[in-house]
């Protein structure tokens, strides 16, 4: 067999089975270090020379550089990740890791290596978030590498500290004037984005099948990123209720230019800079600081939390992987600081407690941990 390209990695071969002098039959297969037609074919004439002249069947994998293993590293993450996903590794790539490591041989790239990049990106003014994004494609290209047996162990990795982001929403007055303000042909995508919590790619790519007025329910399945249109954010769908403001909402937004709900005038699906601008345009009308559609859906978990809905709940509606990530608002439940004072009612305070007061059978130290 020729060299060939592997139909689901995209990787280049070859196997083939070769008649020694002493009349034994081996198979050879191989996957070059550079991943082009060429390079295989040249690798296979490699690796029958080395068994004409008695050397091992199997030598050594060379290892390849960093900038060689790319494209392969690249054809497995397009068999596994979302195209918006493989864009944005491509990104980080070309504009980080391929000038930092490019000529590095990946066994060559170790803790002092990856730290030192790091420290060079931070005193190029990136953020940490930015280099712990570009840390993450590092280690999951050496993880890839080592699986494939070209490196014996992936480098330890120290991730920076970063701060928690802060996130802005909208008072309840505020949310109100920002909807009074809107054009009327956005309004209803506003008002979704404040009562249901969608993402801006998720408001983009819904369609009507997804919306039973009837019965009151809205359900997410898929989401627009960098124009590809694939599954939400967190891998799955969810089902949101709606309330009586949204549904009226939805029932004056029919309209017949197509399966979309918010689309232009011949039924295109609105591109993300496009639906910017009227957002702008409805805060300078309600006097609001300029926000963007992420902010309207912080105000939908926010206003949850304020009424006093659970935090399940609450990760449930917003679609979040891990609680962890909903627990950002908590701090809002007006609940919160009551219940802890509380846990003082009816303590003297002139009295000195009992030294094991408050312990419970089975507590393990003396914060209960």
């Amino acid at each position: 067999m020729p060299a060939y390209r592997d139909k689901r990695s995209g990787v280049w071969r070859y196997r083939k089975r070769v008649r020694l002098l002493d009349g034994t039959t081996p198979r050879i297969e191989g996957t070059p270090s550079l991943n082009t037609k060429l390079a295989a074919e040249q690798a296979e004439r490699a690796h029958i020379e080395r068994l004409l002249r008695g050397e091992p069947k199997n030598p050594p994998k060379e290892v390849p550089t960093f900038e060689e293993f790319v494209p392969e590293f690249l054809a497995i993450c397009r068999m596994k990740n979302k195209p918006s996903e493989v864009q944005t590794k491509e990104s980080i790539l070309r504009w980080h890791l391929l000038p930092a490591f490019g000529r590095l041989r990946l066994d060559r790239i170790r803790y002092a290596e990856i730290q030192d990049f790091a420290a060079k990106t931070i005193e190029k003014k990136r953020s940490k978030k930015t280099v712990n994004n570009c840390l993450t494609v590092v280690r999951r290209l050496l993880v890839v590498a080592k699986k494939r047996e070209l490196i014996e162990a992936v480098p330890e990795i120290e991730w920076l500290k970063a701060p928690k982001p802060d996130f802005d929403f909208l008072t309840f007055d505020e949310a109100a004037r920002l909807v009074a303000a809107a054009d009327p042909e956005w309004s209803c995508m506003i008002i979704l984005a404040l009562k249901a919590g969608l993402r801006q790619g998720e408001l983009l790519a819904l369609r009507r099948e997804d919306i039973d007025l009837v019965t009151g329910l809205l359900r997410v399945r898929r989401s627009v990123t960098r124009g590809f249109v694939t599954e939400p954010k967190s891998g799955k769908g969810r089902d949101i209720p709606l309330g009586d403001e949204a549904i009226a909402a939805l029932k004056a937004e029919r309209h017949l230019r197509g399966p979309l709900v918010f689309c232009d005038a011949a039924g295109r699906m609105w591109k993300k800079n496009e639906v910017k601008h009227p957002i702008w345009r409805a805060c300078r009308k309600a006097g609001l600081r300029q926000i963007g559609w992420h902010v309207l859906r912080h105000t939908f978990a926010s206003h949850l939390v304020m009424r006093g809905a659970a935090m399940k709940v609450v990760q449930e509606l917003l679609g979040h992987a891990t609680i962890e990530m909903t627990m950002r608002y908590a701090h809002l439940s007006p609940d919160v600081p009551r219940h802890a004072v509380k846990l003082l009612d009816g303590l003297g305070s002139s009295a000195a407690p009992a030294p094991n007061a408050g312990r419970q059978v089975g507590d393990k130290g003396r914060f209960g941990t």
